[in-house]
């Protein structure tokens, strides 16, 4: 193997995420303490933010957060009431793709664009690695939706 292949092979990615924060409103009790769906997506993707800023994710460096997308609302078909959506574009610098699927794994994720390298070689063994590291993830969060619905 030359060395420019094996240049494009370990150099970091460089990813932007998009994800999209669902806001779920909350009616007030009389005439107080109600909020809306827009702010509690608001809300949500400021609190997520703030967590990716500063809370160290192991193999990934935040390089930028964009919040600068405005609230969306739609109609949603099961509960036939509005929900709204914050958006968020996390601009991550990856060491491996592998550590890239626990962003693409969330209810929240919409979105991936791979800014750098342009192109991508991977070997048996890479993509034994990222299959193995995407069914830790689905295991993982079938486990966390288990717990939440056997409450």
């Amino acid at each position: 193997m030359n060395l420019q292949n094996e240049d494009i092979m370990y150099r970091p990615l460089r990813v932007k995420v998009r994800l999209d924060f669902k806001g779920v409103g909350k009616p007030g009790r009389f005439l107080f303490g109600g909020k809306p769906g827009d702010k509690a997506a608001e809300d949500l993707r400021e609190q997520q933010v703030a967590v990716f800023r500063n809370v160290p994710i192991q193999g990934i460096q935040v390089e930028e957060i964009d919040m600068s997308a405005e609230v969306y609302v739609v109609q949603d078909e099961f509960t036939n009431s509005e929900v709204a959506y914050a958006p968020v574009i996390i601009q991550l610098r990856a060491e491996t793709l592998e550590d890239v699927v626990r962003f693409i794994a969330r209810d929240d994720f919409r979105k991936i664009e791979i800014i750098d390298p342009p192109n991508l070689a991977l070997t048996k063994y890479d993509v034994e690695r990222l299959l193995f590291r995407v069914a830790e993830e689905m295991r993982s969060y079938r486990t966390i939706l288990e717990r939440k619905f056997n409450r």
